[in-house]
């Protein structure tokens, strides 16, 4: 098969196009046919060498989600056959024609969903409802705010909390970007090139945060939330060391959290695949989700999408078109 694979650590154009062996599969795991995988940024952190695979996951093979067809199954798999349509949540090794996924974070692709806009759902969707839903626990009529509000984080956080009757706002680097979100159902946006945030939402206060900046907006964020806030890291962009003002923590009763998704265990996952197609999927399904999709690259040319990726100038999601035969 043909994958992508990072022949060094390094910029862009480490990317290669290589030969490599269509990977086995275990007992319970299927063989999926690639047609789209989604460009995130962890793929990127992978790329530098700073974010690398778990065990049993090919290491120089980015990728964290797909789109594609069933190609086979392990004998133990029982909830899908050859040739079904699915996306999946992977540890690695998706920028390729084949990867291997365990049958349990596999979901069908969405009615009415083509693979690109499929292969764009499962990173985003899963870190969204297990951060904001889980370990947020957004309620409706509360406010959410999202730190990046244009990426593929963003406008899946928009999108979920809104269908599920909360209050949004995003902090963006462009008004062209805030229009954007407004769009998305966001209910206000604050360009942090112009003006400060905690300023600007001083008065409303949000119930639950969504943070991917790290230590730079920290002080910030606490000043910011209400009193039962919950603060919930999903990445340190901007620095991993921050200061604590605990009294201030203790006085809101603020709860601060925060996880990565990759190296949790498969039950975890499974269980996480199994609530989101309860819960998520039919407000998919009903038309209450747009995918955001900003641009496709075939897969040879995976250096370009890193690139796109890098100047943060995208609104949504990078896709890669492994196989475009409908």
């Amino acid at each position: 098969m043909k994958a992508i694979v990072i022949s060094a650590p390094g910029g862009p154009e480490v990317l290669r196009l290589e030969e490599r062996d269509k990977p086995s599969f275990a007992v319970n795991e299927v063989l999926i046919k690639v047609k789209a995988a989604g460009v995130n940024r962890p793929d990127v952190f992978q790329r530098k060498g700073n974010y690398p695979a778990p065990p049993g996951v090919p290491a120089d093979i980015p990728g964290l989600e797909v789109a594609g067809t069933i190609a086979a199954c392990g004998v133990d798999v029982e909830q899908w056959k050859v040739g079904d349509r699915v996306c999946a949540l992977v540890a690695g090794g998706g920028y390729a024609e084949y990867v291997v996924v365990d049958a349990a974070q596999c979901l069908p692709i969405p009615l009415g969903f083509n693979f690109t806009e499929a292969a764009s759902l499962p990173e985003t969707v899963y870190t969204v409802w297990s951060n904001v839903f889980q370990r947020g626990r957004l309620s409706p009529m509360e406010t959410l705010l999202v730190h990046g509000g244009s990426s593929g984080i963003g406008i899946t956080a928009i999108q979920l909390a809104k269908a599920f009757g909360a209050k949004v706002f995003v902090t963006v680097g462009s008004d062209e970007k805030g229009a954007a979100c407004l769009q998305l159902g966001a209910d206000r946006y604050v360009n942090y090139k112009l003006e400060d945030f905690a300023e600007a939402f001083a008065d409303d206060g949000v119930d639950v945060i969504l943070d991917m900046i790290g230590a730079e907006y920290f002080e910030r964020n606490i000043q910011v939330l209400k009193t039962e806030g919950r603060l919930v890291f999903i990445n340190a962009m901007k620095g991993n060391a921050a200061t604590l003002d605990i009294m201030k923590v203790m006085r809101k009763r603020i709860s601060i959290s925060g996880s990565t998704l990759r190296n949790r265990e498969t039950a975890f996952k499974a269980a996480l695949t199994k609530e989101i197609g309860e819960k998520v999927w039919p407000i998919m399904e009903a038309g209450e989700f747009k995918p955001v999709i900003y641009k496709t690259f075939p897969l040879e040319e995976a250096y370009q999408a890193h690139a796109l990726m890098e100047s943060s100038a995208h609104i949504g999601k990078i896709v890669l078109v492994v196989d475009d035969e409908k």
